[in-house]
């Protein structure tokens, strides 16, 4: 990094900053209602379809949970020592220079967080006009209207403040978390275990409960699905600034959110193997659905459709919280952006990146409502762009390690350097898995790599604007 182009991601003096307010509840119930989405009502069939039999099936899930505890392990290093609203894009800046943490600052705000802010409202919109029509309008038309509304509804509650939106935060977690548990509870008390198959389709002796499927397996894939219903724990960076004692609560909040979540993971996944079987996991298209309507009638179909939209409007607002604050930062570290780095003290919220966040996922989705299923292709091609910086804030721990040895850290990840290593290895896996999946799709007639490559592009012809004439030269401060 060109030590001339570092500049420390701070308020300007006098003006009002982050502050702690949030306590380990309000953070674990950040954490989980970011990581767990509507990807958990359908990938345990798809990785049931390529487990090849139960007991990898489970092993694959708690195999994810222990993965994603090793990265938030690195995360807590780097979360304790650089405590910070930036969160990824403060560790970027710091160990590589304002140009690599810009092009993350605006990928995650043009596409990563706005889009997946508008997908969320989509799957919100979509569930909850099956479960409470918009009376004398279209599906199609309901949903949108519907993911309009939760949109601009939450950036409202979410202008007024952080505690509001912690609490509302907190109680929609506690919904999803009751949803889930319900399911599981559905299974173990209103269903009989799913018979066995037959042993014309066992492939092997391994199954558990004799049944191992008649397909194949193939496990590194079945993975890539796995880890991807993990992501989102990361996000617990943003509030790093703003957790009380965060030197030792941040450490707390994200191991216990990984073990909660996949607790929930082997429960859920567990209700659905024992009602269906694996089998039957495989094959259905709507995996709670089926559950449900196993365990309590037609009527289990409206409550996995109000779940669903639960899980997403939870997630919404999570992501809301911490999308704004990469704008936060970016403003504070661009002149040009000044107007997004201003800190609402009165409220503890960035309410100008808040209020620029919520309009730009309202075009989102008016942009998702006229090109249809290709505004979620957009969305899912990026994932290769997600991965990179991904694995360039688990190298910047190396990176930061050598160039600042004497910085205080009030946690150092266990097994230094074996536990970054694997974490980085997993991130470099799921990087290649997506670009491979990417490469293999295309989007109007163009391969759909180039979408990840026309966003950094964009970002990259940014940068002349904002960086002006000239700049003071800075050097990164703690």
């Amino acid at each position: 990094m060109d030590p001339h182009e570092a500049v420390r991601i701070a308020a300007p003096p006098g003006e009002a900053r982050p502050r702690p307010t949030l306590g380990l509840r309000a953070a674990v119930a950040l954490i989980v209602g970011v990581v767990i989405g509507a990807g958990i009502f359908k990938a345990p069939a798809i990785v049931a379809s390529m487990s090849g039999n139960a007991t990898a099936m489970f092993a694959l899930w708690a195999l994810g949970g222990l993965v994603s505890l090793v990265g938030a392990l690195c995360y807590a290093e780097l979360t304790t020592a650089y405590p910070h609203a930036g969160g990824d894009y403060h560790f970027l800046q710091r160990a590589y220079g304002r140009t690599v943490a810009f092009l993350f600052g605006w990928a995650r705000f043009s596409v990563i967080t706005t889009g997946s802010i508008a997908l969320l409202g989509f799957v919100f919109g979509d569930y909850l006009q099956q479960a409470l029509p918009f009376p004398g309008l279209a599906r199609g038309t309901g949903a949108t209207l519907y993911a309009c509304a939760v949109i601009a509804v939450l950036t409202l509650l979410n202008l007024r403040g952080i505690r509001t939106g912690a609490a509302t935060q907190g109680w929609l977690t506690l919904l999803e978390v009751g949803g889930l548990l319900l399911i599981a509870g559905a299974a173990a008390f209103l269903a009989d275990p799913a018979p066995a198959a037959p042993a014309s389709a066992i492939a092997t002796p391994t199954g558990t409960g004799g049944e191992a499927a008649a397909h194949s397996a193939n496990y590194g894939m079945a993975m890539v699905f796995v880890l991807l219903t993990y992501g989102g724990w990361n996000e617990a960076a943003y509030i790093s600034a703003e957790v009380r004692d965060g030197r030792r609560c941040m450490v707390k909040a994200l191991t216990l959110s990984i073990l909660i979540i996949t607790g929930l993971y082997l429960l859920v996944t567990w209700a659905c193997w024992h009602v269906l079987g694996l089998d039957g996991m495989a094959a259905s298209e709507a995996l709670a659905a089926d559950v449900m309507r196993a365990t309590v009638g037609p009527a289990g179909e409206t409550v996995i459709a109000l779940l669903v939209a639960v899980s997403a409007l939870t997630s919404i607002n999570a992501t809301m919280i911490v999308g704004a604050r990469t704008g936060y930062a970016m403003g504070c570290d661009w002149p040009r952006l000044c107007r997004l780095g201003r800190w609402d003290g009165e409220r503890d919220s960035p309410a100008a990146a808040m209020l620029v966040q919520g309009i730009a996922a309202l075009v989102l989705v008016g942009v998702g409502s006229a090109v249809g299923s290709g505004f979620k292709a957009m969305v899912e091609f990026t994932a290769p762009v997600f991965w990179l910086f991904f694995l360039l804030a688990g190298a910047s721990l190396f990176v930061l390690r050598r160039r600042e040895p004497s910085l205080p850290r009030p946690f150092k990840v266990p097994l230094y350097p074996l536990l970054p290593l694997l974490f980085c290895a997993s991130c470099a896996w799921m990087l290649w898995s997506s670009l491979s999946y990417v490469f293999s799709q295309s989007l109007g007639g163009l391969n759909a790599a180039w979408i990840g490559v026309a966003v950094l592009g964009f970002g990259l012809l940014l940068l002349p604007l904002l960086r002006g004439r000239q700049e003071p030269d800075a050097t990164p401060s703690p």
